[in-house]
């Protein structure tokens, strides 16, 4: 019974991206300025947006056609499953031994990032959606007819499935447009007939492990980044038990182990993320809590005697094995300066497989042996003809706010002397965390453009303990704003670097960051490029689906509460839009399930109602951010041109 990392992040994924439908009509139509055109050009929507020179994209295209791989799982031949891209999209290819030939075996307009191979081989499962929109349908694949079969419902969102130990059977979480609650599936995924529900389920449940005799599944239910359930279904009867019923803590995966212990990772007691052991009389034994990092991704090997690990150590990703029965945790293999995940064991258990994402070198898949520890490189990563040595090594470093806390970021220095200007990246989550794995992004705005990368993580952020995840939560909104003001202090004490020419960036909620700062700190700012970002909390949750609407309560407030209602309208992007005064460049993709394009059109038009310099970029066929090479290469020249004209840069 080896635990599929995929499915660690399945339930939180279902849980915090929407259901979306297919869109009924073209974008609203706005009442434009007069010097304001909008145009179409294949699949793009664009306003003020100009051609860019060829001398621009020739460069720049170098750093778009950076080619990374992901490990995803064995063969069970000995060979191996991953995802690349070779032409517009990610797509699942073979590789059958360690710098062999890639086989292609996925072709399709739409993306495939996943690939879980059946225990029995000579399959796999995979997922895909269509332009964006997030309807994932279940798929799986021969691979010796190359026959593939489409298991799941055609207008049902459905999550990753898990197979049983023996490869007969699949699990997997299913929900509907307006549904709040995920269902419980089972069937062969090569007999789509015999699908069942197994469980008519309450909230995001999803399944996380088979017992080994396939009588018993393992479900976590997530409610918020801080707190979940895990509970055992009864496959035949139905009847659902919680584990440790009345626990306000997080869980992160679980494995049913043979005594009837669970094996999983948890927050309880502590304010990391802890590799734990949960008796069936509740005792918990504690493997991990020497660690003052969080467990991330964990794999049990399929005799169930060792896990691997990775820790996130302040952003890095370094693995260790655990021998359960002596509850050692020894060091895993010495990798260079980035991040290891998604760890999964052959199934004879002896290898583990990986990608491994170097600060300065893109993705590859990796493996080690379990004994010596002896690293493979499967997969050597393209950089688009550009000297690898040459790359700019990210630095960690920490600001003080103004509340007297350090906060964590990393940084990319422009080479020379400076004064340089600065680009701050602000990711979106809320409740994720900036690593410094790779960027071809960061890498091209430093070398190409000159601008020195700061990436924070400001309150909120996980990844360094679940008081700071929480401490931007309802009314402490605005407390990770204050963060990117601090920030703009530090930068102005910096010698290096320009004060007077900074821009803020960032997606998702990421995006409302920015809005936010380009509200509170405009004499600060030369522009901000809001990617996919949310306007208006009110409307935010107005118009994201319904299941996914509570859980994002759970993080912003409730908008029914009248306190919250009176505090989204203080701190409403939208209706605080005439305090905007810099440039903006706007992205949206148009079947985006999680932030709707209306967020991207109403704070389009109040930028313009204020004849404040506004661009736009809608994708058609994209949703939460774009993903198809195309659509990527025409975002990065768009901002590119505006990072020239309101940066001043060559």
């Amino acid at each position: 019974m080896t635990l599929r990392p995929a499915l660690l992040a399945s339930i939180a994924a279902i849980a915090l991206s929407a259901c979306a439908t297919a869109p009924a009509s073209e974008p609203q139509a706005l009442a434009p300025a007069a010097e304001t055109v909008r145009k179409t050009t294949g699949t793009l929507v664009t306003e003020n947006i100009p051609d860019a020179p060829p001398s621009l994209v020739e460069r720049m295209e170098r750093y778009e056609n950076v080619r990374s791989h992901s490990f995803q799982d064995w063969t069970g031949e000995g060979g191996i499953l991953i995802t690349t891209r070779f032409g517009d999209v990610n797509a699942v290819h073979e590789v059958r031994s360690p710098g062999g030939a890639r086989r292609q075996l996925t072709f399709y307009k739409e993306p495939v990032n996943n690939a879980d191979a059946s225990p029995k081989g000579g399959a796999f499962l995979f997922a895909k959606d269509r332009g964006g929109d997030e309807y994932y349908q279940s798929y799986q694949f021969d691979l010796e007819t190359g026959e593939v079969t489409q298991y799941s419902e055609p207008g049902s969102r459905n999550g990753a499935a898990l197979w049983s130990d023996d490869g007969a059977l699949v699990a997997w979480a299913r929900t509907r447009a307006g549904d709040p609650n995920n269902d419980i599936l089972i069937a062969d995924p090569a007999d789509p007939a015999s699908l069942r529900v197994a469980l008519e389920g309450e909230g995001a449940i999803g399944p996380v492990d088979w017992s080994g005799d396939g009588k018993t599944l393992l479900l976590q239910r997530y409610q918020s980044i801080t707190k979940s359930q895990i509970f055992s279904l009864d496959v035949a009867t139905g009847t659902l038990t919680e584990i440790n019923p009345g626990d306000d803590v997080a869980y992160s995966g679980a494995a049913l182990l043979p005594d009837g212990s669970v094996l999983t990772v948890t927050d309880k007691d502590s304010e990391f993320q802890n590799l734990v052991r949960i008796a069936p009389d509740g005792t918990l034994t504690n493997y991990t809590g020497n660690i003052e990092w969080d467990v991330s991704d964990w794999a049990l090997s399929p005799d169930e005697k060792t896990v691997a690990f990775t820790v996130n150590e302040g952003g890095l990703g370094t693995i260790r094995l655990l021998e359960l029965e002596s509850g050692q945790v020894r060091p895993g293999p010495t990798l260079p300066v980035g991040i290891a995940s998604g760890l999964v064991f052959s199934p004879g258990g002896s290898q583990i497989g990986f990608t491994f994402n170097g600060a300065t070198s893109p993705a590859d898949a990796w493996s080690f042996d379990v004994a010596t520890l002896n690293l493979t490189r499967w997969t050597e990563a393209e950089t688009g003809g550009l000297d690898p040595d040459g790359f700019i090594t990210p630095e960690m470093f920490s600001y003080r706010n103004a509340d007297g806390m350090d906060i964590p970021a990393f940084i990319y220095r422009a080479e020379g002397d400076g004064p340089h200007p600065v680009i701050i990246s602000i990711h979106g989550g809320p409740e994720s965390q900036s690593r410094p794995g790779f960027s071809s992004t960061y890498q091209y705005w430093a070398k190409e453009l000159g601008l020195t990368v700061v990436v924070p993580n400001v309150r909120g952020s996980s990844g360094y303990g679940k008081t700071y995840v929480s401490l931007d939560n309802g009314l402490n909104r605005k407390k990770s704003v204050e963060d990117i003001g601090a920030l703009l202090d530090w930068i102005a004490a910096q010698p290096d670097l320009d004060a007077e020419k900074v821009v803020v960036y960032g997606g998702s909620y990421g995006g409302y960051m920015v809005l936010a700062s380009a509200i509170d700190y405009p004499d600060r700012l030369a522009g901000a490029i809001d990617i996919v970002g949310i306007s208006d909390f009110k409307t935010f949750l107005e118009n994201t689906e319904g299941y996914r609407r509570d859980l994002r309560r759970a993080e912003y407030g409730d908008e029914r509460d009248p306190e919250i209602a009176a505090f989204f309208e203080a701190i409403s992007p939208l209706r605080n839009a005439a305090r905007i005064t810099k440039p903006m460049l706007v992205i949206q993709g148009f079947n985006d399930p999680r932030v709707p394009y209306t967020e991207a059109e109403q704070i389009l038009a109040a930028l313009k109602a204020n004849g404040v310099t506004a661009w736009f970029m809608m994708a058609m066929d994209e949703g939460h951010g774009f993903r198809k090479q195309a659509n990527r290469e025409a975002q990065r020249k768009a901002e590119t041109l505006f990072l020239r004209e309101v940066l001043g840069v060559e």
